[in-house]
């Protein structure tokens, strides 16, 4: 396993480029089984969760063509069904998307429960309503999700929470699904619209995605195409508000600004400076940063994924911050490890005050998710002196090369081996 060994207080300076948005990945790979034929995916991110997604697509006998780095070939022609292996399931939190996937596909799948990061209760009960009211049968026995149907058929699914996940699940399942399907208090997110486009792009009718109403218009099959994925919103969020935490002047490239609004009005309210273009973003902080106050919402909201790093930015801002956790419980697991590195921060329910200190101080600390890890490198490159951030794995999983797009805006990042 390795670490990252972390020399702090180096401002960054320059450009990064982002990577395609992991959490569209992880769905538009799984559906690509849908397609009897090829699929050319570009802008594929090259992270941990994406090649489990391969190990899986290529259980199922679809065959995979790397084309270049970011560019792949799916070929689901000769698909045969299978139930997914535990050992790859297990791994991550996206393998939900093969039930509807496979279930599209085949009408039935077998999927073990998925695992992921540990920040709370995430159940899948809105998925199992949404695959039972489009006719399937779903049972839950010893940890394997088992759903089957004589043919899937198209239906009202009013979803009880908004569910990125079921939204998108029940989307790939309904595309060749008879009938119509309609999505009512749908997530609203720009990978569901990216997964409902790249569907589209394939032959599916997709109506509404980016709204609380989505329509699906079954068809009988998809057939090959070429698809690019969206820019990475929660990766652009995380270098716009590492710059603000560590001073500097950088310019973010490939994003779709409109995605990252929520992160730039925060950032603005901080004394951040933003600057937005057609396709990139400028941010530079040259001042001491002011206290505010952030909630977490679904989209349009404040993202959940981007918290720890806002919390970990107002560490530093002058005066006291609140932040709010509405989506996740338990997303504050990361907090003891800020306060190890001299965070003055105190946890109250759903909501950690935080009293911003002059700096923070290098410490050893331990990732516990995926954005909490990237949170304490962020942590770590503003705090004086030295900082390991270990079990690093849970970072590999969503972001490309993350130390090296650091080290390339002049921070000082070192990935060793941690014994």
């Amino acid at each position: 396993m390795d670490k990252f060994v972390i020399t702090g207080c180096n401002k960054l300076y320059g450009s990064v480029d982002i990577s395609g948005a992991k959490n569209s990945a992880v769905a538009i790979l799984p559906a690509a089984l849908m397609v009897s034929g090829i699929c050319r995916i570009e802008n594929v991110p090259d992270i941990q969760d994406v090649r489990v997604i391969f190990e899986l697509i290529k259980h199922f006998g679809a065959k995979i063509a790397k084309i270049d780095a970011h560019t792949y070939d799916i070929d689901s022609t000769n698909l045969t069904y299978d139930a997914a292996p535990y050992e790859l399931a297990c791994k991550l939190r996206a393998s939900y998307y093969f039930i509807g996937a496979l279930l599209g596909r085949f009408n039935k799948a077998e999927v073990p429960m998925p695992g992921g990061c540990n920040f709370g209760v995430r159940p899948i009960d809105q998925h199992i309503k949404g695959f039972k009211l489009l006719g399937a049968d779903v049972d839950l026995n010893h940890g394997v999700i088992s759903a089957h149907a004589d043919s899937l058929k198209g239906g009202n699914v009013f979803l009880d929470m908004v569910s990125v996940g079921a939204t998108i699940n029940i989307m790939i399942s309904a595309t060749r699904a008879e009938g119509i399907t309609v999505i009512e208090n749908a997530a609203k997110e720009p990978h569901v619209v990216d997964v409902a486009n790249f569907l589209n792009s394939m032959g599916a009718n997709i109506r509404g995605a980016g709204t609380d109403v989505i329509k699906i218009k079954g068809v009988q099959e998809l057939h090959s195409g070429t698809y690019s994925i969206i820019p990475d919103q929660i990766e652009a969020g995380t270098f716009m508000i590492a710059a603000s935490c560590v001073g500097g002047d950088v310019v973010i490239k490939n994003i779709i600004p409109r995605h990252l609004e929520p992160i730039t009005a925060k950032l603005l309210e901080t004394g951040t400076e933003v600057e937005e273009f057609d396709d990139s973003i400028r941010v530079r902080r040259l001042s001491t940063l002011t206290s505010t106050n952030v909630k977490t919402l679904v989209y349009p909201g404040f993202p959940t994924d981007l918290q720890p790093l806002a919390t970990t930015l107002l560490t530093i801002a002058e005066g006291n911050s609140k932040v709010t956790e509405s989506v996740w419980e338990n997303r504050f697991q990361y907090i003891d490890e800020l306060r190890r590195m001299g965070a003055d921060i105190n946890v109250e329910g759903k909501t950690a005050n935080i009293k911003g200190v002059e700096q923070l101080m290098g410490t050893h600390v331990e990732a516990t998710d995926l954005r909490a890890g990237a949170a304490l490198v962020i942590a770590g490159l503003m705090a004086k002196g030295v900082t390991e951030v270990h079990n690093i794995i849970y970072i590999d999983r969503g972001y490309e090369s993350i130390e090296s797009k650091f080290n390339g805006l002049g921070a000082n990042i070192v990935r060793m081996t941690d014994n």
